[in-house]
């Protein structure tokens, strides 16, 4: 028997070092942090996690791949891909380029501007005839005809345009500027004009078979002239004049007009097509842009070279774009731009939760274990990234968007919603989705898997009170990912494939490992961070355990009060949305500091001995407040976690002991001297108030419960009264203000109290001694057996009345 009991407590050393291992960095850290307010925390999260997400996401930041190889060299090690890149083949782009430059079209531009050609022969014809050859034909002195004509010639050529020809002038005076001649120049010039004359028509037909581009320089529309061989060259132009004036005046019969229109004619044969060559460059560099660069892939975790290799000009190429994307320069900015967009996220779905005890935005244990937590899992993410490209390398028929089905991230929001609650769960499902979906190539339907199998998981588990319950969800989980994983590969046309029954199998994988793994977690996580789950409720519930065991043997009173309280508060949590399971356990453990003074309260004080009539108000007060620190510090060395500890602070309040606060007013004023005023708060619990619905309701059933006790007669009537006396004192004196129990919750606790002590205290009739020899199955004419008090209870009544009285008194009850 010793040495079982020496090997329990040699386990019980190793477990205790074990834990103490594990909390002491967790601990030194929160009190560290403790020493900062709550916002500055807040500041100080939000940047690690914002820096160290980015960080994974993006490690070229500090990071570089320097290889320093040439072509020829031996490879010193094996270099893979870090990332799946495009590889541009330089080479092959150069030579698509090149063959899309020659297949642009030249650019000429066209000018057919003819109606300015047309005035001015108009013009000129019209001036000759009604200028010139009526000064031709006037008798005025030859000299001064000469002078006149040569002064008139010189303004001919100007309405032209033209330099002066004299042999041109004399020859269209001598025909008087006919109207014939006129015509067929006109006739003439528009028609080889209409076509097009070009200068170097050599040029021109290097691009037949292509065609050229004409531009018409003053509406600046482009066409595409495919026979270039329309066009006149200058000589081809002359050829067309001479041969239409020459066909237009044939019946004039005089050759020297034809010669003299043909001559006319020429003047204003130009070329009108001329090559632009300033667009024509600029329409090869538009043909050498529009090639797209051939590219070849390199995936991740592709092999470039080998150790001992040869370093070809293919892996140098390979070995160089790497490097480019090391030192890609809109890195930074991108790892900016991550890090503000998840800071953002963060700060969003901090503001939209809602304050409550307990949980991150008022807890700075939860706010690190949130943290952490995120942390952790986005580095399980990572870390299937990298494994699921080695076997996505290693097996063919696996692909690492199939095995990101089987990615556990539902765990996750399994043990923040059993820690935090559904609130902060949904919330940290959304950003670890939305983490995990980058990671998985920012595929929008892996976001809506993670997303949807991590709510699923979150729902499954809040009232998690047996630990196959994470099992359980784990399966739900799975099928539910089997669903999301079918229609995705039915979205890309791949249902009918062997694809299909892999992801079918990695996405139930995915729910069963969450809930296996969070299994193996969720008392690590407790011991870690001293939270207090459903499930350690139910171990504390048990009566076995030592201090319920010790308040049983020590304060028999007290623990039958406790349980009292525990039935009261059980009953009543649900209507009121609160915990019954951690509204219970509370109640069984809130007294637990009388363990060290069980003689100076009321319900442990057998054969009416009172210790407090020798002491005085000041002390006794003192003793009765002493039991919550007692309490407290019973608690955390039996580690029964923050919820209760919490609790048993807070189930008294400030509330005043008015018993004592009473008696020593009392003593001053029967001494009749002067003496210091009574101080209130000296007479008053040191809180604080509650801060939940479980503190509160434990609060208001200890009062009631232990106010039950000095009631005479216990009638329902009865009960109802004093139970709203009690909670309406406690109301008006503000014990309520800061937890979150509304009048409608106070309504029904006072209801659900008034009918659990109804029953507790109902009335039972005294069998007469003939029954007790046989006549068992006689009942009173009535037949009613629970409504007739014995006359031994009512004789008790009347003794214990003012015993009763004195008992709600010392309670601090008025």
């Amino acid at each position: 028997m010793p040495d079982e009991n020496e090997k329990q407590s040699r386990k019980n050393m190793k477990t205790k070092k074990i834990e103490n291992e594990i909390k002491a960095p967790l601990m030194r850290l929160t009190s560290w942090l403790k020493s900062i307010n709550h916002k500055t925390q807040l500041w100080i999260y939000l940047i690690i996690l914002s820096c160290s997400v980015t960080f994974l996401l993006f490690p070229n930041i500090l990071l570089s791949l320097k290889e320093g190889y040439h072509i020829g060299e031996i490879a010193q090690k094996d270099i893979k891909a870090s990332q799946e890149f495009l590889v541009e083949d330089e080479e092959l782009t150069k030579q698509r380029k090149d063959e899309a430059e020659k297949s642009s079209l030249f650019v000429y531009d066209s000018d057919n501007s003819k109606a300015d050609i047309n005035r001015r022969i108009r013009d000129s014809f019209n001036f000759g005839r009604q200028a010139i050859v009526p000064i031709v034909f006037s008798e005025m002195e030859p000299a001064l005809r000469s002078e006149k004509l040569e002064e008139l010639k010189k303004k001919y050529f100007e309405i032209l345009e033209f330099s002066e020809d004299p042999d041109l002038f004399r020859q269209l005076t001598n025909d008087n500027f006919s109207h014939q001649m006129e015509d067929s120049i006109i006739v003439a010039v528009n028609l080889v004009l209409g076509k097009g004359i070009v200068g170097n028509k050599t040029v021109l037909m290097s691009q037949k078979g292509k065609g050229i581009i004409l531009k018409d320089i003053s509406s600046q529309e482009e066409k595409k002239i495919e026979d270039v061989s329309l066009f006149y060259s200058l000589e081809d132009a002359r050829k067309q004049v001479s041969s239409v004036i020459e066909q237009n005046l044939k019946n004039n019969g005089r050759p020297e007009i034809i010669g003299t229109a043909v001559k006319f004619a020429e003047l204003f044969l130009r070329p009108n097509i001329t090559f632009n060559k300033k667009q024509t460059e600029i329409e090869k560099e538009k043909a050498r842009e529009s090639v797209n660069p051939i590219f070849f892939k390199v995936k991740k975790g592709e092999m470039i070279v080998r150790e001992g290799e040869r370093i070809t000009s293919t892996h140098l190429l390979k070995l160089n774009t790497a490097a480019k994307l090391k030192k890609n320069p809109f890195i930074p900015l991108m790892a900016f731009s991550m890090m503000l967009i998840f800071g953002i996220l963060l700060i969003v779905s901090y503001t939209i939760l809602p304050s409550r005890p307990g949980t991150l935005k008022t807890d700075t244990n939860s706010l690190i274990f949130v943290s952490s937590f995120l942390m952790f899992m986005f580095l399980i993410i990572l870390f299937y990234d990298v494994i699921g490209e080695e076997l996505s390398h290693s097996f063919n028929f696996l692909t690492i968007q199939v095995i990101f089905f089987a990615l556990p991230l539902p765990l996750g929001a399994m043990l923040v919603s059993i820690f935090q609650g559904m609130y902060v769960a949904v919330a940290f499902s959304f950003i670890l989705s939305f983490l995990a979906t980058i990671v998985a190539g920012s595929r929008v339907e892996f976001f809506i898997y993670f997303l949807m199998g991590s709510l699923l998981a979150a729902k499954g588990v809040i009232h998690c009170r047996e630990r196959m319950t994470l099992i359980k969800t784990g399966v739900r989980v799975g099928l539910l990912n089997i669903v999301i994983a079918l229609a995705i590969q039915a979205l890309f046309g791949k249902l009918y494939s062997f694809s299909a029954i892999i992801s079918v199998i990695m996405s139930f994988l995915g729910g069963i490992l969450s809930g296996v793994i969070a299994t193996g977690f969720l008392p690590l996580i407790e011991m870690a961070f001293g939270f207090t789950t459903d499930i350690k409720l139910l171990e504390l519930s048990s009566l076995e355990q030592p201090i319920l065991k010790k308040l049983m043997v020590e304060a028999p009173g007290t623990y039958h009060h406790s349980v009292i309280v525990s039935n009261m508060v059980e009953a009543t949590a649900e209507s009121i949305k609160a915990n019954p399971l951690l509204a219970k356990v509370s109640a069984y453990y809130h007294d637990i500091g009388k363990t060290k003074k069980p003689l100076y309260f009321v319900e442990n004080q057998a054969g009416g001995i009172n210790r407090h009539e020798k002491l005085a108000p000041s002390m006794s007060s003192l003793i009765l407040i002493s039991h919550v620190k007692d309490g407290v510090e019973l608690a955390k060395q039996n580690k029964l976690g923050k919820e209760i500890i919490d609790i048993i602070q807070q189930h008294h309040g400030t509330s005043l002991i008015s018993y004592f606060y009473q008696k020593a007013q009392g003593q001053i004023a029967n001494k009749g001297e002067k003496h210091s005023p009574v101080i209130e708060e000296n007479f008053r619990y040191p809180g604080p108030k509650p801060q939940t619905k479980e503190a509160g309701l434990v609060l208001l059933a200890d009062s009631v419960e232990a106010a039950s006790k000095t009631l005479v007669d216990p009638t329902p009537a009865r009960i109802q009264g004093m139970v709203q006396k009690i909670i309406n004192n406690i109301f008006s004196d503000g014990q309520l203000d800061e937890c979150e129990l509304t009048l409608k919750d106070l309504h029904y606790i006072a209801k659900s109290f008034t009918k659990t002590l109804s029953g507790i205290f109902h009335s039972r009739i005294e069998y007469p001694e003939s029954i007790a020899k046989g006549e068992k199955d006689k009942k009173r004419e009535n037949g009613d057996t629970n409504n007739v008090t014995t006359l031994s209870e009512k004789s008790r009544s009347r003794k214990n009345k003012d015993e009763g009285n004195e008992n709600l008194r010392r309670l601090g009850m008025p």
